[in-house]
């Protein structure tokens, strides 16, 4: 069965470690006895979240849930985003196409961005709100990878808006480093 949370714990644990080392890496998902005393996913997240924020800088911590995705169903964007290229030759066109439309993807002024009316994060299910965007760097690392496939180039994400942080979508700017079309 598809363990979400299990998932998490193991690629927190292993961006934490390379970033730094397993003791580290224990104690920022485990807590400080590194044991893990039951916690439900909300409560888990936040206190883990905590102590990673107590451990690390804002650029390391972007890094480190950057390295967190889980990789759900990238399988089916990637073909809709491979599929989307090829009827496509500009971010314009290809961000304007009806199921590019209903998967979020839309550009403004040369830009393409991806939005969500719902928080698309099962581990945030029942998570009102969070302090920080911590958690949510995950899904700028899952938005990478996907469009780094689907692209061929190097790509820079960037969070502008969490529903858990209190906005009303969320929404992330995707930036190409590199040309699509050739």
């Amino acid at each position: 069965m598809f363990d979400v949370r299990k998932i998490q714990e193991q690629a927190l644990f292993g961006a934490v470690a390379t970033a730094s080392d397993e003791e580290t890496a224990a104690m920022v998902v485990y807590g400080e006895d590194g044991m893990g005393a039951p916690e439900a996913n909300s409560a888990w997240v936040k206190s883990a979240m905590r102590r990673l924020e107590n451990r690390f800088d804002r650029p390391s911590i972007k890094q480190i849930r950057m390295h967190c995705q889980c990789g759900y169903g990238m399988d089916e964007k990637l073909a809709l985003l491979k599929s989307l290229m090829e009827s496509s030759s500009s971010l314009e066109e290809f961000a304007g196409q009806d199921s590019a439309k209903a998967a979020g993807l839309y550009c403004q002024d040369g830009e393409l961005y991806l939005r969500f009316p719902f928080c698309p994060c099962p581990m945030l299910a029942e998570v009102d709100r969070l302090e920080t965007d911590a958690w949510c760097q995950c899904t700028t690392g899952y938005s990478k990878v996907l469009f780094e496939k689907a692209f061929a180039c190097e790509v820079d994400v960037e969070l502008l808006k969490s529903i858990k942080m209190g906005d009303d979508i969320c929404l992330m700017k995707i930036t190409p480093n590199g040309p699509i079309w050739k």
